[in-house]
């Protein structure tokens, strides 16, 4: 029989998000942190460049503050962009004292980086794989930690809430998990619940992001009532490894920080013709000109040039990549890297306040999964670990103080399967999840026009309905319930790119290419706005 579980908390994602609130909790609270596969098989395992912080003298919070409103191009909240900044330097302090071993430089002292938008190194970093530092440092202190309970293969089916059980006020109050291991679904009561499920960058053929990016949180919040802002705002990484077997792998960032140059396939730069910042201009800029460069060009892919920085410059400052690389046979420290721009990270997301709160009482979201108003219509490098640490904490900081306050969860009904069968046609799901990452990629993707967007939107409807039969009919699986939410998410970007009659940051049109005077958030609430998906 399908098991009971009961928490103080349940937290819902296993990267630096979930796993802060986890490790800031009180003692004495019972936690779950729940994940889909391994413990770190979240996105931080794969971040390369590192964390924005404030750490050397000669920069200041106000500088941090000011460069993130200008990538954020008008639409940053200023008392977001300040409440994370301000606390930067206590979070990466924390991280210090879990036992993240930080790069440091000659004379011992933490060496720091540049990258994009930034007008100061302020970029720690281990080597060129700070996210799996900090996944795996993380992940050894939350094993250690006796009032979490760390549950791996389960997939988070759907939210609990007091509305669901037919009572009063709107609280959430557990989860639906499907257990991969017996494909049973699996029924979690908390008094408290956290989503730090990432971001949905699986909508997209072509991403940087693992496999379970599949914006399961952001899907499961909207369900439930909670408003999502500014999802049209996909960032995309300008340069990620083209090979046929290297799956997106990601080139951070720090490649151009250390002076990496973006060239044509016959050898020559081209950054300057678009940004007078070059190389270092934010990602949305670096990302538009690479796709204009590759279309006008016909081309399928650019490069990105470091060789010719000292080889061993470059082994010590990027030793992932370079061995990646060299594992496909190139060697980086004497040609240039095959790159193509990829889905990277979601700046929207579920509306939160500084707390990590949203508008279901004792739900709170963190990390990819949540709209902050940091990142405004561009997220700047290296600002999302940051993102992840201070709000993780936040949450679990007001867990803390609410704790006395809340009561333990109702009753809740079991699962039932009783009225659903086995699938006898899972090619129905992965027909339909390769359709979806095909049109978002083709018509939702760097540059969008409103033709696109119409054609997107009705692929979507069409695809909605039919998951939605399938859904009501067949006995869930991992990848049912990934295309459930990708359909969702996918139907909300749309959504909020239709109305955004402008090209503002990572949201470019054709159409609407001038940038209107006054900039707003693209909110988007459950009872006003019906989305079709399942």
């Amino acid at each position: 029989m399908p098991q009971s579980h009961q928490y103080d908390v349940l937290i819902i994602g296993s990267g630096a998000a979930g796993l802060s609130v986890a490790l800031n909790l009180p003692g004495h609270m019972k936690a779950a942190v729940i994940s889909k596969g391994e413990l770190t098989s979240g996105s931080t395992l794969w971040a390369q460049g590192g964390i924005a912080a404030v750490l050397d003298s000669g920069d200041s919070v106000e500088a941090h503050i000011r460069d993130t409103l200008n990538a954020g191009a008008g639409l940053c909240h200023e008392d977001a962009v300040r409440f994370t900044v301000e606390h930067s330097r206590e979070s990466i302090e924390w991280l210090i004292d879990k036992g993240v071993d930080f790069t440091r430089d000659g004379d011992q002292k933490y060496h720091l980086t540049r990258e994009g938008g930034h007008s100061h190194r302020r970029i720690i970093h281990a080597a060129d794989a700070t996210g799996q530092a900090v996944s795996h440092t993380l992940s050894d202190r939350v094993r250690q930690c006796p009032n979490v309970e760390i549950l791996e293969n389960r997939v988070a089916v759907d939210l609990i809430t007091h509305r669901k059980l037919s009572l009063p006020g709107n609280r959430c109050v557990g989860a639906y998990v499907l257990n991969l291991d017996d494909s049973h679904v699996e029924l979690f009561r908390a008094r408290f619940v956290v989503i730090a499920t990432g971001g949905a960058s699986k909508a997209y053929r072509y991403t940087s992001n693992p496999d379970g990016a599949s914006g399961d949180g952001i899907a499961m919040a909207w369900r439930v009532g909670c408003r999502v802002a500014n999802m049209e705002f996909n960032q995309f990484h300008p340069t990620c490894l083209y090979h046929p077997h290297a799956k997106s792998f990601l080139i951070t960032e720090a490649v151009r920080g250390e002076g990496g140059r973006l060239l044509l396939p016959d050898g020559s730069s081209f950054m300057e013709r678009f940004d007078e910042r070059g190389e270092l201009a934010p990602r949305d800029i670096v990302a538009r000109a690479i796709d204009h460069e590759m279309k006008r060009l016909g081309a399928d892919h650019l490069y990105l040039d470091i060789s010719h920085k000292p080889a061993d410059f470059v082994k010590s400052h990027f030793p992932t990549i370079y061995e990646r690389c060299l594992a496909f046979g190139i060697d980086i420290t004497r040609e240039p890297i095959p790159v193509v721009p990829a889905a990277h990270y979601t700046c929207g997301g579920v509306m939160t306040d500084y707390r990590a709160r949203t508008d279901v009482n004792q739900l709170y979201v963190v990390g990819e999964a949540a709209f902050t108003g940091l990142h405004g219509a561009n997220r700047m490098a290296s600002n999302s670990l940051l993102e992840c640490l201070v709000y993780g904490r936040s949450a679990a900081e007001d867990i803390a103080r609410l704790d006395d306050e809340i009561p333990d969860p109702p009753q809740a009904p079991a699962w039932d399967e009783s009225q659903v069968r086995d699938s006898d046609e899972d090619v129905v799901i992965s027909h339909n999840w390769d359709e979806l990452r095909h049109f978002m990629w083709d018509y939702v993707g760097i540059v969008r026009t409103t033709k696109r967007l119409q054609r997107a939107k009705h692929r979507a409807d069409l695809l909605s309905r039919e998951i939605g039969e399938f859904y009501n009919n067949y006995r869930v699986s991992n990848d049912l319930l990934e295309l459930r939410n990708l359909v969702t998410v996918s139907d909300l970007i749309i959504c909020s790119a239709m109305q955004r009659r402008e090209s503002r940051g990572l949201h470019y049109t054709l159409d609407f290419p001038g940038v209107l005077h006054e900039a707003r958030d693209t909110v988007l609430t459950p009872t006003t706005f019906r989305s079709r998906a399942p």
